[in-house]
């Protein structure tokens, strides 16, 4: 559930657009289309939240330099908070007019990236709960795919909304049409997940689904906020979210995989659970192994370590609450995908020159505040918390003061 989206947003920032405006303007100005080759499904499939908006947007050019990630879930389209059936990003931003958004999306395709657009989420209003019929709903969201060029989509349906039986209905039915009037569009449906699989209106959502004969490319489940406790609650949780599947539309075991996600929470839930890296790699072999539809996790916003690295024990919108290197997570998603994450190579500590009494620097190496090192034959004292940035890499606002040759 995205309590962070309405808890622990951050300040949108300028840094949204720097990287991707130039390359959208550019594209307009020769016009020159924005659309790219569309990915296979497994990449839509493995795609992380990201918050374009809000909570610190991280350079997703960046993210994909580092891990190899090709496809991001840019999240959240929601209805006017003052009401309406025209489509915003977070209640606030319509799409009709953004520039913002669509430079993003501009600069990951220009790097042989692509999106999907997620909506809904924890909070907000919905434009299920606002649009008078299952075809307005649509039309309101054929607006996003169309200014967007989007190739996938994902209805995230939880609450408030998932509580409402006809605004489920209406999501259901939108879903349905835009899977009908886009053909290939990759549509997935994300809810909220129990130890059972899910709970009470998770279930009527997949009732109203087979009532309308919609079935998109997986129902995938959040198995975090609920209870669980590291990764062997969450395998048990697809599993028995694997037995719901089949008995509401009598799938096989293997069929019903082949329609199953999972959606994860990275480091430290809204509720206090802990998911590591090595549950996140027991989750994929999961996922792998049973030859499931989808493998995704919220958010990259978050994918980095907090300073210090428990964040006191806090929940934070951008960043894991977990020690971690930054992108850690996403790279499980890389895997999902069938492709291999890059190897990182330590950069190479230059031999000190004069006669240095505080040891090298070290990539790998945490240091707190007051600590001393050398590197380029100058001493170097750490102003805070710091892990593997370089001694003088940016100048003297940097967490390093250079002390002076050694």
């Amino acid at each position: 559930m995205r309590r962070l989206r309405a808890l622990l947003s951050g300040v949108a920032t300028a840094a949204l657009a720097t990287a991707g405006l130039a390359a959208f303007a550019a594209q307009q100005a020769s016009g020159a289309s924005a659309d790219a080759t569309a990915l296979s499904n497994r990449w839509y499939a493995a795609a992380p939240y990201l918050m374009p908006h809000d909570n610190n947007p991280p350079d997703a050019g960046a993210i994909m330099d580092a891990t190899g990630l090709k496809a991001f879930q840019l999240a959240f389209i929601l209805a006017p908070n003052g009401g309406g059936c025209s489509p915003t990003w977070d209640g606030t931003s319509p799409v009709s007019s953004d520039t913002a958004v669509a430079s993003v999306i501009s600069a990951i395709r220009a790097k042989g990236g692509d999106v999907s657009v997620s909506i809904g989420g924890y909070g907000g209003t919905k434009l299920g709960q606002t649009c008078s019929d299952a075809a307005s709903t649509a039309a309101a969201y054929q607006q996003v795919i169309t200014k967007y060029q989007l190739k996938a989509i994902d209805f995230d349906l939880e609450e408030p909304e998932y509580e409402n039986t006809a605004a489920i209905a209406r999501e259901i039915g939108a879903a349905k049409i835009l899977q009908q009037n886009n053909p290939g569009l990759y549509v997935s449906v994300t809810t909220a997940a129990t130890a059972d699989g899910t709970g009470w209106f998770g279930k009527q959502m997949l009732n109203e689904a087979k009532a309308q004969g919609f079935t998109p490319n997986n129902f995938s489940i959040m198995p975090f906020d609920g209870g669980f406790n590291g990764a062997a609650a969450q395998t048990g949780a697809l599993t028995n979210f694997n037995s719901i599947l089949r008995s509401t539309f009598g799938w096989d075991e293997a069929t019903a995989y082949a329609h199953e996600g999972f959606s994860g929470m990275n480091g430290r839930s809204d509720t206090g659970e802990y998911f590591t890296q090595a549950d996140f790699q027991t989750v994929l072999d999961f996922a792998t192994s049973h030859h499931m539809d989808r493998f995704t996790f919220w958010s990259l916003n978050r994918d980095r370590q907090c300073t210090p690295p428990d964040n006191n024990g806090k929940t934070s919108g951008t960043c894991s609450s977990v020690a971690q290197s930054a992108w850690d997570f996403a790279k499980y998603s890389v895997k999902f995908a069938g492709a291999t994450p890059p190897t990182t190579t330590p950069p190479t500590t230059p031999p000190p020159t004069g006669s240095c009494t505080a040891a090298a620097w070290s990539n790998s190496a945490v240091y707190t505040g007051g600590a001393t090192v050398s590197y380029g034959g100058h001493t170097w004292k750490a102003k805070w918390w710091t892990q593997n940035e370089t001694p003088g890499s940016t100048g003297e606002w940097g967490v390093w003061q250079d002390l002076g040759a050694c």
